[in-house]
C-alpha cells in the first residue's frame, strides 16, 4: 500500500518531496508579478515554430501583442535555456499599423532576457514584440512528468512529436510571459512549418484554412487558432501521421464541433474508444455548466505521452483502455468503467483551463476539482453510491507529506496532494451542505462567475463559504494547510445512550459539521475543538464499528473511539 502510493504520487506529478525548499532568485523572478512584468498585459501570442526533426532543434518567431497597464519599465521576457534569442524588435500600435521595426537592445541572464527601452511606452499604448529564436530545447524523457519536446516515431518509423510542459513552462520552448496570472486575452495563432508531407500538425482551437495548402518543396505549413484565453503551457504543437474524423454535439449553448486526431494505425480501436467524448461532455456539463470554450471547439489528440489538459487540444496516451493505463486508482472497480485520460484531463477543461490560478501554488484549485470530476463522472453513470466508493478509494493515494498549498512568488506547487485529498476536502464540503442541488449550482456558479478568469485560493474559498452560507474557512485552513487529519473523538455511554464527542488533532476553531446516515437515520453531528458535544442516541446496540464507517464513507476524518 506504501509502495503503491508513493509510487502512484511519483508518477503522477513527479514533485520534489524535500522537507525544506532554498529558493533563488531565479524562482522569484520566474514565479512573481515583479517590476518587469506587472506594468503590461499580454493580449495575443502569434507562434511560428520550425523544427528540424533531424537536429532535434527549433527555430522561430514569436509576437507578442501587448497593452501597457501602468508606467512602463523595462520588460522580462522568459526563454529557458539552451534556447538562443536572437534579436527583439518593436512595433507601435497606434491608429493604422507603424511599418517601423525598431531594434530593442536586451541583455540574457540564465532563463530570462530584459528588453530595455530607449523611450518607455506611455499607459494604454499598445505594441508588438517581435522575439527571434533558436536553438536545441530540452528534451522531455519521461513526459508528461518531466517537460520539453519530445521527439518519438511511431510503429510504421514515422515521427511522433509534440511537447509538455506543465510545472516546467512554457518558455522550455518559446518565449513568453511564463506566468499564469496573465493569460493572451484573445488567445493565440500558432504556426508550425517545415512538417514532412505525410504528416500533420495539429495545435489549439481551429484551423486557418487559407494556410491548408502551403507548402514549400517538400514540406508544409500548417496554422491553428484559438479566440479564448488560455494558460502558456496549454498552447503545444502536435505533429505525426494523424488521421481524423469529426462530430457535432448538440451542447448547453448550441453545437459544439468536436474533433478527433489519432495515428492512422489506430484510427479503428480510437473510434471506439473515444465515444465515450460525448458522454464525458453530457456528464460535466450537467455539473459543471456549458463547455467554457464553444468558439474553438473540443479536440482529443493522440499524444506519445500520456495526457495533459491542453485547451480544446486535449493529450490522449492512455492506450485506448479504460482506467489509468488499464489500472483502477481507486481499486473500487468503478475506475475501469471509464477511459481515465478522457475524464480527468477533459475535466480540467472547467477547472484550470476556464477558472486558472494566478499562481501555481494554489494548483489544488486545478487539480481537486478535477479529481473530484472523476467522481461526479462515475456518480452520473453509476449512482451516488458508486460515486462515494469510488472517492473513498481514491484516498489510498493521499501522502500527508506536505501542505497542499505551496509557497506563493517562487514558482512552487505544493504536495500532489492536491489531487486527491483535496478532491476528498471537496467531497467533504459537500456532504456537510448535504444539498447537493445546492453543491451543483455551487459548481456551475464557479464556472459562471469566473468565467475565463484567473483567480486566488482565496476568491474560491470565500466563493463557496458565501453561497453556501457556511464558514468552511478552518475547513480550507485544515486540509490545504496542514498535514493533520482531524480526528472525531467520541465514548459512548451504552447505560445512558449517551453519545461524547468532539474534534481533535485540528486547527484552532475547527468545527467541521457532519452528516451522515446510521442505522437507517438520518445524524447530524456538531462536534468542536471547543469543548465536548452530548447527544442522546436511543440504540438497542451502539455499533462503534458500523458508526465509524457511516462517517469515513461521507468524510475523510479519522474516527477514533476513547
Amino acid at each position: 500500500m506504501k509502495l503503491f502510493t508513493f509510487l502512484f504520487a511519483y508518477i503522477l506529478i513527479g514533485l520534489n518531496t524535500n522537507a525544506q525548499t532554498v529558493f533563488t532568485k531565479a524562482d522569484t523572478l520566474r514565479g512573481s508579478l515583479n517590476e518587469n512584468r506587472d506594468w503590461f498585459d499580454v493580449q495575443q501570442y502569434t507562434i511560428n515554430v520550425h523544427p528540424n526533426i533531424e537536429q532535434k532543434t527549433i527555430s522561430g518567431r514569436v509576437i507578442w501583442q501587448v497593452k501597457t497597464i501602468k508606467p512602463a519599465k523595462d520588460i522580462q521576457i522568459d526563454l529557458q535555456q539552451p534556447l538562443f534569442i536572437d534579436s527583439i524588435k518593436l512595433r507601435y500600435l497606434n491608429n493604422k499599423l507603424s511599418d517601423t521595426l525598431q531594434n530593442l537592445k536586451f541583455s540574457r541572464s540564465n532563463n530570462i532576457a530584459i528588453v530595455h527601452f530607449s523611450d518607455k511606452p506611455s499607459i494604454n499604448q499598445k505594441f508588438n514584440l517581435y522575439i527571434y529564436y533558436h536553438g536545441t530545447p530540452r528534451e522531455a524523457i519521461r513526459a508528461p512528468w518531466d517537460g520539453g519536446w519530445i521527439w518519438k516515431k511511431d510503429s510504421n518509423g514515422n515521427p511522433w512529436i509534440s511537447v509538455a510542459c506543465q510545472g516546467l513552462g512554457a518558455s522550455v520552448w518559446y518565449p513568453c510571459k511564463d506566468i499564469q496570472s496573465d493569460e493572451p486575452d484573445f488567445g493565440a495563432i500558432i504556426t508550425i512549418d517545415n512538417v514532412p508531407k505525410n504528416l500533420k500538425a495539429i495545435a489549439n482551437g481551429n484551423p486557418l484554412t487559407f494556410l491548408e495548402n502551403e507548402e514549400d518543396s517538400n514540406n508544409k505549413i500548417f496554422g491553428w487558432q484559438v479566440r479564448n484565453p488560455i494558460n502558456n503551457y496549454n498552447i503545444i504543437p502536435y505533429i505525426g501521421d494523424y488521421v481524423g474524423w469529426s462530430e457535432t454535439y448538440k451542447g448547453l449553448k448550441g453545437d459544439l464541433d468536436v474533433n478527433y486526431w489519432v495515428l492512422r494505425e489506430d484510427s479503428v480501436k480510437a473510434r471506439k474508444q473515444f465515444t465515450q467524448v460525448p458522454q464525458m461532455i453530457k456528464a460535466f456539463e450537467y455539473w459543471f455548466g456549458p463547455y467554457p470554450f464553444y468558439e474553438d471547439g473540443f479536440k482529443m489528440i493522440q499524444s506519445p505521452h500520456l495526457g495533459m489538459e491542453h485547451q480544446s487540444a486535449i493529450a490522449y496516451g492512455n492506450k485506448f483502455a479504460n482506467g489509468y493505463l488499464g489500472r483502477d486508482l481507486s481499486g473500487s472497480g468503478w475506475g475501469l468503467k471509464w477511459d481515465f485520460i478522457i475524464v480527468h484531463e477533459s475535466g480540467h477543461e472547467w477547472f484550470a483551463n476556464n477558472i486558472t490560478t494566478k499562481d501555481i501554488a494554489d494548483m489544488w484549485v486545478h487539480e481537486g476539482f478535477t479529481n473530484y470530476s472523476e467522481t461526479l463522472f462515475t456518480e452520473f453513470y453509476y449512482g451516488k453510491e458508486a460515486g462515494n466508493e469510488y472517492s473513498i478509494g481514491s484516498r489510498r493515494t493521499i501522502l500527508n507529506d506536505r501542505p497542499i498549498i505551496g509557497h506563493y512568488g517562487v514558482n512552487e506547487e505544493g504536495s500532489g496532494d492536491m489531487y486527491a485529498k483535496a478532491g476528498s476536502m471537496i467531497h467533504n464540503i459537500r456532504h456537510v451542505m448535504n444539498n447537493d442541488s445546492l453543491f451543483r449550482s455551487i459548481l456551475i456558479g464557479l464556472n459562471k462567475d469566473f468565467y475565463h478568469q484567473t483567480v486566488t485560493t482565496q476568491q474560491i474559498e470565500n466563493y463557496i463559504s458565501n453561497i453556501s452560507g457556511i464558514n468552511f474557512s478552518k475547513v480550507f485552513d485544515q486540509y490545504l494547510r496542514t498535514i493533520q487529519i482531524p480526528t472525531f473523538s467520541y465514548s459512548y455511554d451504552e447505560k445512558e445512550k449517551l453519545l461524547t464527542y468532539q474534534w481533535k488533532t485540528c486547527v484552532a476553531g475547527f468545527d467541521m459539521p457532519l452528516n451522515f446516515k446510521f442505522e437507517g437515520a438520518d445524524f447530524t453531528l456538531l462536534p468542536s475543538d471547543y469543548q465536548p458535544q452530548k447527544r442522546l442516541i436511543k440504540l438497542a446496540h451502539f455499533d462503534t464499528k458500523a458508526f465509524a464507517d457511516a462517517i469515513k464513507r461521507q468524510y475523510y476524518v479519522e474516527v477514533k473511539m476513547e
